[in-house]
């Protein structure tokens, strides 16, 4: 089953992670009032997908290509990035038009996503109606030029770090490691494309995909940080969507360390659900006693801060890996055997190599050693999504409040200090400015939040719904994301709306 990409915003406490009825003809389309024209017009040359995505007999029919942007919107003439897509083409006779998903992060694939999506879907009404589309925004995935702030040792060395200690030096020494890799973002992307890898560019880049496409209106489904992109889109291009279902919703009003403190509750309340199922097992890590799951998950991982556990693997486990690891579980439910072994190899003195398998799993690092550039992108696109405050007592503030957000994350006692996020070291101006989302008009919109959802927290979706004018489907669980995996309530509503244009239930719970 595939998974989309997640939004999280690294740890304040330690500052580590439809509406119109009909289909919609397919005609090729000029560029908007004010775009610039060379953009647009173009017709991506396809060819196999192999080169991106390795094995695709289970979508025989997806095809791959390229579709050139201008790195600044403001000099269209100038350096260009090249996005890479896929489409698979709908299978049946009664062609609605394009699907375009994309799978969150940021700093996600949308063509591996779609990929794996396109082999899933595969017979059902949305591969007989739609074409699926996916195409990696700039700096991310297989499109050129890609972000990339360090090296595979300089990542590995980085993770190592516990970047726990808040005293005056321990801060200092924090903040200079963030410096380092803000400059080698700098040195290693360029000032230009630094400077517009934001959300703000590839909202009007995936209106120039829509355009190579040869299509009037989009539908679109966005998961986590896909949301706040499906938003910007929305805002920007409304008459040119047609559907839109936003899954694991971002607030795009939310300053960035509200939204921060947010989501620490979010894996808060995710991790007190873990325990507690945890705790119906006599050999539970953390006991039976709830009162004492925070504390003996501290008495497990706080001591990684000193050093490293051993594992098979020569790198061992470091306290940011443990938390890392027990994050990324805490996404969703199949990985909670995963996060179980791990803490039980901590409890006993064995190997909690798990938790290392997690953290990979969630930095992206292969079995060889190598890193996408999944993280880097999310760091560089949330650094000018949004601005950052640069006072040191902010900070300290946030962390005062992500301590009371949640407490298992939080090493130590509060000092009253705390060094600044990365993106308070930026070295470009942000892009964007929180603000509400606009609708794209009535019924086109149907928002999906998951009751404890903890890297988009409920109320965002809430919110969200309420800004767009749109449906909302309320999820009952403890993951993030729910659209077509395998929901028998969520599903077929997304479907009826996505094909036919009918409103989900008011009020839908599944």
């Amino acid at each position: 089953m595939w998974r989309v990409g997640r939004t999280f915003s690294a740890p304040l406490a330690l500052v580590v992670l439809l509406g119109l009825a009909g289909p919609v003809s397919a005609v090729a389309s000029a560029a908007p009032e004010g775009e610039p024209l060379q953009a647009y017009g173009q017709s991506p040359a396809w060819g196999s997908c192999t080169p991106l995505v390795g094995d695709v007999t289970r979508i025989p029919n997806a095809q791959c290509g390229v579709v050139t942007v201008p790195v600044d919107y403001a000099d269209p003439a100038g350096p260009q990035a090249n996005l890479a897509v896929i489409r698979i083409p709908a299978t049946g006779p009664n062609r609605i038009g394009v699907l375009m998903v994309n799978p969150g992060g940021p700093g996600a694939s949308a063509v591996d996503t779609v990929a794996g999506m396109g082999a899933s879907l595969a017979g059902t009404e949305i591969n007989r109606r739609f074409d699926l589309v996916g195409f990696d925004p700039r700096g991310v995935g297989h499109s050129t030029p890609e972000v990339r702030c360090r090296t595979d040792a300089e990542f590995d060395a980085y993770r190592r770090q516990p970047m726990a200690d808040y005293s005056p030096a321990g801060v200092a020494a924090i903040e200079s490691i963030y410096a380092g890799l803000a400059q080698g973002c700098l040195e290693r992307t360029g000032t230009p494309f630094l400077a517009n890898i934001g959300t703000a560019s590839t909202a009007q880049d995936m209106d120039v995909v829509r355009a190579a496409l040869g299509e009037a209106q989009i539908n679109y489904l966005g998961f986590s940080y896909g949301t706040e992109l499906g938003a910007k889109y929305a805002e920007r291009y409304p008459d040119r969507v047609r559907a839109m279902v936003l899954d694991g919703a971002v607030d795009p009003g939310s300053d960035p360390i509200g939204e921060n403190i947010r989501q620490l509750a979010g894996f808060q309340t995710a991790f007190d659900d873990y325990a507690a199922d945890c705790a119906r097992s006599t050999d539970c890590p953390l006991g039976q006693d709830p009162t004492q799951f925070v504390a003996r998950y501290h008495q497990l991982v706080n001591p990684l801060v000193a050093g490293p556990a051993a594992t098979t693997d020569p790198r061992g486990l470091s306290y940011q890996d443990a938390i890392t690891g027990t994050v990324n579980a805490l996404y969703t439910e199949r990985y909670w055997k995963y996060l179980t072994s791990g803490l039980l190899g901590l409890a006993r003195g064995t190997d909690p190599g798990d938790l290392l398998l997690l953290a990979d799993d969630y930095q992206q690092r292969d079995r060889n050693g190598h890193y996408s550039n999944q993280q880097d992108a999310f760091t560089a696109i949330r650094c000018v999504d949004a601005p950052y405050p640069t006072d040191p007592a902010v900070w300290a503030d946030a962390d005062r409040r992500a301590r009371e957000a949640a407490p298992f994350m939080a090493y130590g006692e509060f000092t009253g200090l705390a060094p600044r996020d990365i993106c308070a070291l930026w070295p470009v101006p942000p892009t964007s400015q929180p603000q509400d989302a606009v609708s794209p008009g009535p019924g086109k919109v149907v928002v999906v939040s998951t009751t404890h959802d903890p890297a988009t927290p409920y109320q965002a979706g809430v919110d969200l719904a309420r800004q767009l004018g749109g449906s909302l489907i309320s999820f009952e669980g403890t993951q993030h994301t729910v659209v077509f995996n395998g929901s028998p309530c969520v599903d077929p509503a997304i479907v009826s709306f996505l094909v036919d244009s009918v409103q989900p239930p008011a009020g839908l719970r599944c």
